[in-house]
This record gives C-alpha cells, sequence and structure tokens, in this order.
C-alpha cells in the first residue's frame, strides 16, 4: 500500500508540475503567462495575468506538498481549489478533453481528494516527521471543503464579469 501511495503522489505531483509550469514559463507545449492570461480573461477571470502565476504556483506547490508527503492535506486542498476554477471554467465544452472539457481538472482534483482521505502513507514527510494522523475521514473533507471554499473566490469573481460581459465563449 505504500509503495501504491508514493506512485500515486510522485505521479500526480509531476503531472501537476507539468500543469503549472505550462502557465507560469510555457515548458511542454503552454502558452506561457501571457498566453494563458488571454485564456483566464476569456474565462472571465480578470486581471489574467496575475491570476495565471496565483493559480500556477498554488499547483506548484499542492504538487510540492503531495509529491514530498508534507502537510498532504492542505497540499491537496490547494490542488483541489485551483482544479475545481479549472473544471468550472470549461465545463461549458463537455467533459472530454479533446473538446477542451473538464477531464483533466476533475480527474487531478479527484485524485488529491484520493490521497485527501487516504493520506500520503508511511514513505512521506508527513509520517518521518510524526504528522500520519493528518489522513483520514476527517481530513479528506476538510481538505475537500478547504479546496471548495477557496475555489469560491475566483468563481464567484468571474459570474459577476461574466453577467457584466454577456454570455461565454470557451473555446
Amino acid at each position: 500500500m505504500n509503495l501504491a501511495l508514493l506512485l500515486l503522489r510522485i505521479l500526480l505531483a509531476a503531472l501537476l508540475f507539468g500543469h503549472s509550469t505550462q502557465k507560469l514559463l510555457g515548458w511542454f507545449g503552454g502558452a506561457g503567462r501571457q498566453g494563458t492570461a488571454t485564456t483566464f480573461e476569456q474565462w472571465g477571470f480578470v486581471p489574467g495575468r496575475p491570476l495565471v502565476v496565483v493559480a500556477g504556483l498554488t499547483e506548484l506547490f499542492g504538487a510540492g506538498s503531495i509529491a514530498t508527503g508534507l502537510l498532504t492535506p492542505g497540499g491537496c486542498a490547494l490542488v483541489i481549489g485551483t482544479m475545481t476554477v479549472a473544471a468550472v471554467a470549461t465545463a461549458p465544452n463537455g467533459f472530454w478533453a479533446v473538446k477542451g472539457g473538464c477531464e483533466v481538472p476533475f480527474c487531478y482534483g479527484a485524485l488529491a481528494t484520493v490521497l485527501a482521505f487516504s493520506g500520503p502513507g508511511a514513505w512521506s514527510l508527513d509520517h518521518a516527521l510524526g504528522l500520519g494522523s493528518l489522513s483520514g475521514p476527517w481530513w479528506g473533507v476538510t481538505a475537500l471543503a478547504a479546496g471548495i471554499a477557496a475555489a469560491s473566490v475566483p468563481l464567484a469573481l468571474r459570474a459577476r464579469v461574466l453577467r457584466a460581459r454577456g454570455p461565454l465563449t470557451t473555446r
């Protein structure tokens, strides 16, 4: 079980690292800060450029927490929050990523939720530092609630922008 949790943590963290550096640095075929800011603003997240930095750094810190298994529920909450925002923004395109849908943020957020409930396992800094009690149903629910609560702020601000702007076009 510990090996499985370690693999899950490392694989999810690697994907999140790529996801964040696409935004922040334009790596892995990403649009970088300016290109992503344009997309964010089309989705109703203004001002785009600072919000790209916030989203990218949040994903990066979440990835670091998950990879190392340090303060895992907090890192999972960061990922759940940013992926909730991304899933809502891309949901008008349907579920599947091939159509620009919310498949990828849904999967990343779901995996972070699973880790928040399971905990990082014995092969983690949480365990090494005696923080092994940061797992279980209470921590999972807390991480999920914190992530969704944090997502509600940019989503509410986006809703205001979209109401002022009119109908949303995501593609």
